[in-house]
């Protein structure tokens, strides 16, 4: 076979999708064949749900893929339609912590994933100036017990200095290389933004009404007002709000977890040092403790959550409204942990909530949907959807395009796997 070559053509650089390596490749030299076939069109792929996952996977759908054979190396991409009905990143994505962990899901069905996601953040983070366009750094993380009758604690070598409160037992348990975070608004934001800016995403604010499914095959999708676009695929990004699809609760059970959080800025954010907090956090000395976090962030707020537990999910995000009494917990749990932190002393900039995505057997669910060809799901990644997001969108974006994953084995996350255990 003979084949000429062109060498020196300048591309963006590629984003490289292997088992165990994820890297940024500078393309300079990169070359193609200027003998061969016209590509076919893009694929129209449309992406419903504008949180992380539903964005991830839009932007590495949109966004180039390595595609390596004996002769050339070529790109491959799609023509890619976000729908999202209010704006994106206005729930969970909007109003996570943000925090990553390379290696805390070990030993169970989410590792892969997790470190494939962990590293991918890191390369992210390079090609889109992460520390500066969304707070991307590494962290020290520390568990402690923080019970409020004690006095204050002593301090030590592992306790920073601005967790003056009551404090004991301060271990650590992820360090600079292990655990990392991202403000997840502005990270959602910034990815949107570049496959909008340079590889043609197309953002439709629109309700979800229904798929038109014909002989096995996904065809097009209708919005509220009856418009229709067409696709050769649909990704089913929906988080909470899956199980208001018919077609994703008839197959499995997504329900939301309820998440609470506040968002302080303190006067002196310089004194606050990366170190995230995860508490065990007693009333009393005899009550059952609680489990809050505590997320410092390079722009100098502080991120607070905890009091979660299951409710019905609202059809409309922007209806979502925290509880008094969890948000009013959690201001105490602030003012207890740090003086820094205290009404008065700190400034409140947030009170909020959120509703993540839970499965019954706690794993996501990531793949093509039974009996329907060319529709795929993403959804159910539970308090880890930040973290998960980069993987899982590049892994569904492959699924789409070459019909497999290489970044991450899915069948572990495959919605098959429910079928003949459907839900009461």
């Amino acid at each position: 076979m003979s084949m000429n070559l062109v060498v020196g053509v300048l591309r963006p650089p590629l984003i490289a999708f292997r088992r165990n390596k994820i890297s940024i490749i500078s393309r300079v030299n990169s070359i193609e064949s200027s003998s061969s076939s016209p590509m076919d069109q893009p694929k129209r792929v449309v992406v419903c749900g504008g949180g992380v996952i539903g964005v991830c996977t839009a932007y590495f759908l949109a966004g180039v893929i390595e595609v390596c054979t004996a002769y050339f190396l070529a790109e491959k991409g799609a023509a890619v339609t976000l729908i999202e009905k209010s704006d994106v990143a206005c729930a969970a994505s909007g109003k996570a912590g943000g925090f990553l962990a390379l290696d805390w899901c070990d030993g169970g069905p989410l590792e892969e994933l997790a470190r494939a996601s962990f590293n991918l953040h890191r390369s992210l983070s390079e090609e889109l100036e992460g520390p500066r366009s969304y707070g991307y750094r590494a962290l020290t993380t520390l568990s402690l017990t923080v019970t409020e009758s004690e006095g204050s604690s002593s301090a030590t070598s592992t306790l920073p200095s601005w967790v003056d409160g009551p404090a004991r037992g301060a271990k650590t348990i992820g360090t600079t290389e292990t655990t990392a975070q991202v403000h997840p608004r502005l990270f959602t934001r910034t990815l949107i933004d570049r496959a909008v800016e340079k590889h043609g995403v197309k953002v439709e604010i629109a309700k979800l009404e229904r798929l038109v499914v014909a002989e096995g095959r996904v065809g097009s999708v209708v919005l509220e007002g009856g418009r229709v676009l067409e696709a050769d695929s649909v990704v089913l990004a929906l988080g909470p709000w899956s199980s208001k699809l018919v077609l994703l609760s008839s197959l499995f059970r997504v329900y939301g977890l309820k998440a609470h959080s506040i968002v302080l800025e303190p006067r002196e954010p310089s004194s606050i040092t990366p170190h995230a907090l995860f508490l065990s956090y007693y009333s009393s000395k005899r009550g059952k403790s609680l489990d809050p976090e505590v997320y410092p962030r390079p722009t100098g707020e502080v991120y607070i959550c905890g009091m979660s537990k299951e409710e019905e999910v609202p059809d409309d995000p922007e209806e979502i409204r925290g509880n008094p009494e969890s948000i009013a917990m959690l201001k105490k749990v602030a003012k207890t942990v740090s003086s820094y932190l205290g009404e008065g002393v700190a400034r409140m900039k947030a009170e909020q909530a959120c509703f993540l995505p839970c499965t019954d057997d706690g794993v996501p669910v990531i793949g093509e949907v039974p009996g329907v060809k060319g529709c795929y799901v993403a959804t159910g990644h539970n308090c880890w959807g930040i973290l998960n997001g980069p993987a899982t969108g590049a892994a569904v974006a492959e699924l789409v395009i070459d019909g497999h994953s290489s970044i991450v084995d899915l069948k572990h996350f495959s919605p098959a796997r429910f079928l003949g255990r459907r839900k009461a």
